[in-house]
């Protein structure tokens, strides 16, 4: 969380459809550590050696370490932190609600292929669907350019030192955002497996992409992520024959993670699995459409 990652987002800005350029001071509730005792007596515990040798970190009820911070501060600013990012996410929530527009937050490690299976998603629905996009960088509006050149309305988010998106950066970008109503939106957040699980954007749904250039290994390894999605794309299927890459150990160990996620194994080269995909867009719509006099209702 960034309780530890120290990320700084007093740089955010926001790139809109026509090129022009929103700065944000962005410190609503992300004082990251600026407020704490800088007790270097180490109040924290350093007994972080399991039986095999690992220096484990993750233990404690913060699940985190940071030099000079107590495991019972760490808690207090992330339960500050994740407060306030519930109060904007619920509003975005609300706000897609009103609007019938169903949000998928596509979430996954730098280099997965998100953009173009993006692209390739945007091709293949453009017709039948209005579509819009929240790209979230660090810096560059290169993939917000991509998405244009498809003809979706894109916004791009850059977050300067921030690592993921949160729900202040997505509410302000979607009310730059010029898409239709009783659509789809799509948020590209920043390539993170860390910090994006533990953030609501308001999205209906969270999509972990992990390419099979990656290890089978990375749901064990960052849990978080995996259980937290409702869905996993496993992308790049193309190049399987040309890898090392374990296919049933990788979606045992997100199930192990999860359960109840739902593995796909697409190629947005060779089109393999993408029919899958889309029908899990679409009925996705479908029941979003069917539940949301509910919804909007609350």
């Amino acid at each position: 969380m960034c309780t530890i990652c120290g990320c700084s987002l007093g740089n955010l800005k926001i790139e809109g459809g026509h090129g022009h350029a929103h700065n944000h001071d962005h410190d609503h509730g992300h004082d990251h550590g600026h407020d704490h005792d800088h007790d270097h007596g180490h109040a924290h515990d350093h007994h972080h050696h399991a039986p095999d040798g690992t220096h484990h970190y993750g233990r404690g009820p913060a699940h985190a370490h940071a030099p000079g911070l107590s495991q019972a501060r760490m808690v207090q600013i992330e339960t500050d932190i994740m407060a306030k990012n519930s109060e904007y996410a619920q509003a975005n929530r609300q706000s897609f609600n009103r609007r019938g527009i169903l949000a998928l937050n596509l979430v996954s490690s730098p280099g997965s292929g998100k953009t173009t299976l993006l692209t390739a998603t945007i091709e293949a629905l453009k017709e039948e669907l209005e579509l819009g996009v929240i790209e979230g960088d660090q810096q560059t509006a290169n993939d917000a350019e991509r998405i244009r050149k498809t003809g979706a309305p894109a916004i791009q988010v850059n977050t300067g030192k921030g690592c993921h998106l949160d729900g202040h950066m997505v509410g302000h970008a979607f009310d730059h955002l010029e898409m239709a109503e009783d659509g789809v939106l799509f948020i590209e957040n920043v390539g993170n497996l860390v910090c994006p699980a533990g953030f609501d954007l308001g999205e209906a749904h969270k999509v972990v992409i992990l390419s099979v250039t990656e290890g089978e290994d990375k749901p064990i390894k960052y849990p978080d992520m995996f259980h937290a999605s409702d869905v996993m794309l496993l992308t790049k299927t193309d190049l399987l024959p040309h890898l090392d890459f374990d296919v049933d150990k990788c979606l045992d160990y997100a199930r192990r993670v999860n359960p109840r996620i739902k593995t796909l194994m697409v190629s947005a080269k060779s089109g393999e699995g993408m029919a899958d995909w889309l029908n899990w867009i679409r009925a996705s719509r479908d029941m979003f459409r069917i539940g949301r006099p509910a919804k909007a209702a609350e």
